[in-house]
């Protein structure tokens, strides 16, 4: 059997169940259907007094010819440990539409070493670099419907760019501004893959909600 077959022949359990067997209760949960869910930060703070677990790093491992890299190792350990009665949770990267759809391919491992479900994993997961796509291209909506409006705070050049989560080489630099609408000025704009995007890098960085929202306004100091 291939990746998906084997994903689709494995009966789940459901992820509250999962979270359960952690000790994360139901209230500390926030479900996205059955078997996906984010937790709740206020979870944290629950924890702050508990002892401290153990932290195991995998990386730089180049993968063989049969994709068995950093995420399958990682899954395959992962699952080892629980097996010998060990609570042990994996960490992994959430994957981006662009090498999924490339020759790289998903990022919840192979073979009997997979997070699952799979496809829906690879594909949307809960929707957060949906989310970062739309702020950030809001963003560059706003830049040029300033620019449109008389651009009062005289920018000379704009280096914001768009973004979108697919590799494509066709939008990697674009003319924008052609509809010939009244104070359209044409110039040259570009997309950059949304997990490499200004958004997600100020994410990244910060520590809530209202630390994103200061990133975001010192970046973009016009807001």
């Amino acid at each position: 059997m291939n990746d998906i077959e084997i994903a689709k022949s494995v009966t789940l359990n459901k992820i509250t169940q999962v979270a359960e067997k952690f000790g994360i209760q139901e209230e500390d949960v926030i479900p996205y259907g059955k078997y996906k869910a984010k937790v709740d930060n206020q979870l944290l703070k629950k924890l702050e007094n508990q002892p401290q677990g153990k932290l195991i790093l995998v990386t730089s491992i180049n993968p063989t010819p049969l994709g068995e890299g950093k995420t399958t190792i990682s899954i395959g350990l992962s699952d080892a440990l629980n097996r010998l009665g060990k609570k042990s949770i994996l960490a992994l990267r959430e994957p981006s539409l662009g090498p999924v759809f490339g020759m790289k391919g998903g990022a919840t491992g192979g073979g009997y070493a997979q997070v699952a479900p799979m496809d829906e994993i690879n594909l949307h997961f809960t929707g957060d670099i949906h989310a970062i796509t739309a702020a950030n291209n809001l963003i560059s909506a706003m830049i040029d419907n300033h620019l449109y409006f008389g651009n009062k705070l005289k920018f000379k050049k704009v280096i914001w760019k768009r973004c979108m989560d697919l590799n494509d080489r066709s939008l990697r630099e674009v003319q924008v501004g052609l509809s010939k609408e009244k104070n359209l000025v044409p110039r040259t704009d570009g997309f950059d893959i949304t997990v490499a995007s200004e958004i997600m890098a100020i994410l990244c960085l910060s520590k809530d909600l209202k630390d994103f929202e200061r990133r975001v306004r010192k970046y973009n100091h016009w807001f």
